[in-house]
């Protein structure tokens, strides 16, 4: 018997606006956001900041629309792409995500590592790093509970940061007069690349990773007490609150610090506050929490995976202990963080972070723009977004990606598709309803109407689609694959089972399952079961209402061995198939032929047949050509 699992909930504060936060004022803003306002001026940097924020809030802004329509299960974005766009989808971005965001916690604990040596510089870093992971670990594995309380005392301590600033400007740090500072940056460039020159395209792409992180909250959807209300109420204000800050340290860093000292000293903010030590543990504490988030949220991705069997070994990973907790999945991203720490140097992959949060953002876009307009009396969210949002959301995604790093976007697109191909070769069993249908039906229907509007028949799309009467399921079974051969491959077989009041029910079970195993073959087909005494009237009232329908039989398909039975009916089948201008195809085998036991159907035609206009380059010289002629 499975043990009973109680699981801890969290509120709007705790689960999603304090990871939200946390995750979105980091390292950068400590460290490299007095540069780019060095280099982009004070108008140049908060134009960046607003096409940053917005690009993250136009993403919110969908999100918050799907999380108050459906029901989230665990793992945050991964599970609204799964459950809109399928788990093949959803998959093939939780998996590098997933990856991505275990390489994010190592850099946060690179960056932790670098604010540590400014204070202890004799301190190794290797057992710095081994150190923060340790802690990290051990406050991850224990419980989320565990980490949102630690992370109450590390915004704690950032807030006490940003009041060290408010206090140095109270004090009389903002002596720069807005003239000089209030102006388009030179873009002088960095340290590195010793000022030889910048653009504002390229701080953008240095500034951007501060925007993102709106997931942290969201990836706790599942040990959220209401994710309705609790994602789009907590990420939202989390990005209004971040975006405040940022705009007014801008602000003040421009006020206080020269443009000399802004290139040059990336501690310029540390330098300063009112007292520097409150800065350098806000450093400690951004990248501290933001790889704590990550590593609880990571987790919680794999282990919505792992529940879903999208990955190997998913029963093991998609356990829970009595407390609710996945320690499985903790365990594997604990061993992965671990590994990519010892690489000592995540310069080279870096990117691939960036770019997989906003393929990411892209999709949860692309989500919205499909429900909005398929139509669907399902979509019905409590928190509606106006249809232009999600289209700028997945347009700028996209180009803040190419703009970042063209080549790095590319390859993080085709490593999505890759993992694509290979989770759609799985078959996977998806356990809840997407929009696929829904996409389908609607693609269905645009497609019926406009073909309704033509006036000609279409000779050249024309297609084998089979009306096969069936009244003893058992006979099918000898010309099953004949049939198979007449309409693959893009033909089609509407089986329709023809019976008396007490045969139906058991006469529809066996023409269903024929009809799935012409599915399994590749062949398109349906069924229908027509309660009739008379076999020619079941068959002529059949075809008379598929003339209505859009795929329409153009073949009518009759045994030889049913003529035995319904000898008179034949010919008022053939006679209205006639009045509706419809093929009849009858099949007649010879009693002694192995017909039903052949291996193979061979077909000669000659290569230039006196009445047809036909060769052997026509590239397709399967039985619906002979069908046709």
């Amino acid at each position: 018997m499975d043990k009973k699992v109680t699981l801890k909930k969290f509120g709007t504060f705790g689960g999603v606006f304090t990871p939200t936060l946390l995750t979105i004022i980091g390292v950068i803003m400590y460290l490299r956001l007095g540069w780019v306002v060095g280099n982009a001026g004070l108008l140049g940097a908060w134009l960046i900041i607003i096409v940053s924020f917005l690009i993250t809030l136009t993403t919110a802004l969908s999100m918050s629309s799907i999380t108050t329509n459906i029901k989230i299960g665990a793992g945050g974005a991964y599970a609204i792409i799964s459950q809109s766009l399928g788990l093949e989808i959803g998959g093939s971005l939780g998996i590098p995500r997933y990856v991505s965001q275990a390489l994010a916690v190592t850099m946060y604990i690179f960056g932790f590592r670098e604010g540590w040596l400014f204070i202890f510089p004799t301190h190794s870093a290797l057992l710095v790093d081994l150190a923060v992971f340790l802690v990290l670990y051990a406050i991850a594995y224990k419980s989320a509970d565990l980490a949102i309380r630690t992370q109450y005392l590390i915004m704690a301590i950032i807030f006490a940061s940003i009041i060290s600033m408010v206090l140095a400007a109270y004090y009389g740090s903002m002596q720069n007069s807005l003239s000089d500072t209030l102006q388009w940056g030179t873009f002088q460039g960095s340290i590195e690349n010793k000022f030889s020159g910048s653009n504002f395209w390229i701080v953008f792409a240095v500034f951007f990773p501060a925007a993102t992180g709106i997931m942290a909250g969201a990836n706790m959807s599942g040990e959220l007490k209401d994710p309705k209300r609790s994602i789009p109420v907590g990420t939202l204000s989390a990005i209004g609150v971040s975006f405040l800050v940022y705009m007014a340290v801008a602000f003040w860093l421009a006020k206080s610090a020269t443009t000399e000292e802004l290139l040059n000293n990336y501690n310029i903010l540390i330098d300063k506050s009112f007292f520097p030590p409150l800065a350098i543990a806000g450093v400690l504490g951004a990248t501290f929490s933001s790889a704590l988030a990550s590593m609880v949220g990571s987790s919680r991705i794999l282990y919505a995976m792992g529940r879903h069997r999208v990955l190997p070994a998913g029963a093991w990973l998609g356990r829970t202990d009595k407390t609710g907790q996945p320690r499985n999945a903790m365990i594997i991203t604990g061993s992965l963080v671990f590994l990519t720490m010892l690489l000592r140097d995540l310069n080279a992959v870096a990117p691939l972070v960036t770019m997989f949060f906003l393929i990411t953002y892209a999709m949860l876009n692309v989500v919205v723009i499909i429900e909005q307009n398929l139509g669907l009396i399902s979509f019905r969210p409590m928190f509606r977004v106006t249809k232009w949002v999600p289209w700028l959301g997945l347009i700028t995604s996209i180009l803040a990606m190419f703009i970042i790093n063209s080549t790095i976007s590319l390859i993080s697109v085709a490593l999505v598709f890759l993992v694509y191909g290979v989770l759609l070769q799985r078959k996977l069993n998806t356990p809840f309803d997407d929009v696929r249908s829904g996409l389908f039906v609607s693609f269905a229907e645009w497609a019926a109407k406009r073909s309704a509007r033509l006036t000609q028949q279409q000779e050249r799309s024309w297609k084998p689609n089979l009306l096969v009467p069936v009244s003893d399921p058992e006979t099918i079974k000898a010309y099953f694959s004949f049939l198979k051969d007449v309409a693959y491959p893009q033909g089609s077989i509407k089986l329709l089972g023809l019976g008396s009041k007490e045969k139906c029910p058991e006469l529809g079970e066996k023409i269903g399952q024929l009809s799935d195993d012409y599915k399994n073959s590749d062949v398109f087909s349906s069924w229908a079961v027509i309660r009739t005494e008379n076999f020619s009237q079941g068959v002529n009232f059949a075809n008379q209402a598929y003339r209505g329908s859009f795929i329409k039989p153009n073949i009518t398909f009759l045994n030889r061995k049913d003529l035995k039975v319904h000898s008179e009916g034949f010919m008022e089948i053939i006679e209205e198939a006639a009045r509706l201008q419809l093929g009849v195809l009858i099949y007649a085998q010879h009693p002694d032929s192995g017909m039903g036991k052949r291996q193979m159907i061979n077909v000669w035609i000659r290569n230039r047949a006196p009445d047809w206009k036909i060769s052997w380059d026509i590239g397709n010289l399967d039985l619906s050509i002979l069908v046709a002629y």
